[in-house]
């Protein structure tokens, strides 16, 4: 579009549409050359492509680029506050979503409901259940906004991580004007994985299905359940129901990438060209780690193997092998971003917080659910997802 030849120069909206497709995809580098054509077009200072960039920026993982473009901006709407609250959220810093609520507050701006879904979203990450049900209830009687099925399962995300479950499937059960949806139950479900509830999982799928929404996911997340207490037996009748109705589970796939190429990687992957150099890779940076002190937590492979067995079934998960991937064609030093269409196991975190600290390397891996930024061995999620 750009070139002569077509005869069309980008706009304000093409910019806008692209940030958000750069936002969809974690494409930082060409949301970089975006707003580079914005400030030498002119466009730089417009607030609807300011709030798209920190929304691009955040949902890529850079919220220091996100945090320069809030400060710089002259105007800021609740749109603004609202993307800035939510990229703090999402990212891991919850006491500075907090914050950025007071400071909004004091530049006169009210929120709306965007803002107290990025709120409770931030307290449901960081395990800030008073903070939560305060907002949860000044939301309704301060500000007059009526909490949506967005604020409902931000709460019952929060009562299930911080092991109140029944209480978080009463919350959802004395709804009364919404009804619950698939996402809330499933919110609801993986808290039960979290606490290895295989009652109140098993009530949940029940709800699912009376929804006619199951989906193969949720049956993965029973499982984990399942497998999480030794329950072998109802993990083999749950693979056989599966089979028999024809559910099938989606592969895990990591992406990553560099110098403008994006790599994707499948669990134990030969696809890639340079998959050699890769093994080799992941061999030697399994050497490393486990000379670091780590061990490979089995709990997170659901087959009823013997230990080794399991260790060496979680040795190539596909984000391990972007990892490695990472680490074999990038120079030291480089933040190694990665994103996977399902959640992260504890296992590839693990391996994730170690590499970390080995390779002196940031890694930044955004799963379904969120951000995991790892430096120096350490998680900004505290290891609480």
């Amino acid at each position: 579009m750009v070139r002569d030849e077509f005869g069309c120069k980008p706009d304000d909206v093409t910019c806008l549409f692209l940030l958000q497709a750069c936002a969809d995809l974690g494409a930082l580098e060409f949301g970089d050359k975006v707003r580079n054509y914005m400030e030498e077009n002119g466009y730089g200072d417009a607030i609807k492509l300011c709030n798209s960039l920190i929304s691009m920026y955040s949902r890529c993982g850079c919220l220091d680029q996100a945090y320069e473009v809030f400060n710089r901006m002259r105007e800021k709407n609740v749109v603004t506050w609202s993307a800035m609250i939510s990229g703090l959220a999402m990212n891991g810093h919850g006491r500075g979503a907090l914050e950025a609520f007071r400071q909004m507050g004091q530049a006169g701006v009210p929120p709306d409901d965007q803002t107290f879904t990025g709120l409770l979203s931030a307290c449901s990450h960081c395990g800030l259940l008073d903070e939560g049900m305060l907002f949860f209830e000044t939301m309704t009687k301060q500000y007059g906004i009526k909490p949506n099925i967005h604020h409902y399962g931000c709460i019952a995300d929060l009562m299930g991580r911080v092991g109140k479950l029944d209480q978080a499937y009463e919350l959802i059960m004395s709804m009364k004007e919404l009804k619950p949806d698939s996402a809330l139950w499933r919110t609801l479900l993986g808290a039960c994985r979290i606490h290895h509830n295989v009652t109140l999982g098993e009530t949940v799928v029940g709800h699912l299905v009376e929804l006619k929404a199951q989906e193969a996911g949720d049956y993965v997340l029973l499982l984990n359940i399942y497998s999480s207490v030794g329950d072998w037996e109802k993990v083999k009748d749950t693979r056989r129901f599966m089979k028999e109705r024809g559910i099938q589970t989606s592969l895990g796939c990591s992406s990553i990438i560099v110098k403008g190429v994006v790599h994707e990687f499948l669990v134990d992957d030969v696809s890639h060209s340079r998959k050699e150099e890769i093994y080799t890779t992941m061999d030697e940076i399994n050497k490393q780690l486990k000379i670091a002190g780590y061990v490979a937590d089995i709990t997170s492979e659901l087959h009823n193997l013997d230990e080794e067995e399991k260790g060496h079934a979680l040795s190539y998960h596909s984000e391990k092998l972007a990892m490695a991937f990472g680490i074999l064609a990038t120079p030291p030093g480089t933040t190694i971003r990665i994103a996977k269409n399902l959640r992260t196991c504890v296992d590839c975190h693990e391996f994730a917080k170690a590499l970390s600290w080995v390779y002196n390397r940031v890694v930044v891996i955004r799963d379904r659910n969120r951000f995991h930024h790892f430096r120096e061995g350490r998680c900004s999620c505290d290891d609480f997802w």
